[in-house]
C-alpha cells in the first residue's frame, strides 16, 4: 500500500522538529506531493506532521494521471511510456503506476526521477486549513478520498 502524502500549510510559526520532519518527507512546499510506503517509522512521521499535510491509500488510476500530467525527470522532461519501458521491467505508465500503487515498487526506483511531484492548488479550495479532515477541515488522514483531493489539484 502507498500513501500520498500532501502538504497543506506553510511554515509560519512551526516548532523546529516538525520542520525537520517535514523536510525529512521532502515536502518543502504547500501542495507538494510524495509517495510513502505504509510502514511504521512513516507512520510515525505522518502522526508528527498531522496538522500541516494530508494523506491517504493512492489508486492506480489516480497515480497513473499524476505521473503523466505533473511527473518529472531530471532536468524536467515528462515521464513517457518510452522512458518507463527503457529504464524499467515494466511496459508503460500505467503498469508502473500500479505497481507502485500496490507497494511492489517504490516511485523513487525509476532512474531520474524527482521524488516531489508539485500539483496545482485544488479547485474550489482546501475545506479548511486549521481543522482535521475528520472534523470537516483538509488536515490528516482522509483515507481513499485523498484520491478525490487528488483529481481536484491535476
Amino acid at each position: 500500500m502507498t500513501f500520498a502524502v500532501i502538504r497543506v500549510r506553510g511554515t509560519v510559526n512551526v516548532k523546529k522538529d516538525i520542520k525537520e520532519t517535514l523536510s525529512m518527507l521532502r515536502l518543502h512546499r504547500v501542495n507538494h506531493c510524495v509517495l510513502i510506503s505504509e510502514s511504521p517509522q512513516y507512520k510515525g512521521m505522518l502522526q508528527k506532521v498531522k496538522d500541516y499535510v494530508t494523506w491517504g491509500e493512492i489508486e492506480d488510476k489516480v497515480l497513473k494521471d499524476m505521473i503523466k500530467t505533473h511527473g518529472r525527470l531530471e532536468g524536467e522532461n515528462e515521464i513517457t511510456d518510452k522512458y518507463v519501458k527503457s529504464n524499467s521491467d515494466y511496459k508503460n505508465i500505467t503498469d508502473f503506476a500500479s505497481s507502485v500503487a500496490k507497494g511492489d515498487m517504490k516511485y523513487s526506483d525509476l532512474k531520474n526521477i524527482k521524488p516531489i511531484i508539485r500539483l496545482h492548488p485544488p479547485r474550489k479550495g482546501y475545506e479548511g486549513i486549521k481543522r482535521a479532515y475528520a472534523a470537516g477541515g483538509a488536515l490528516g488522514y482522509r483515507g481513499k478520498k485523498i484520491n478525490d483531493l487528488i483529481k481536484r489539484m491535476l
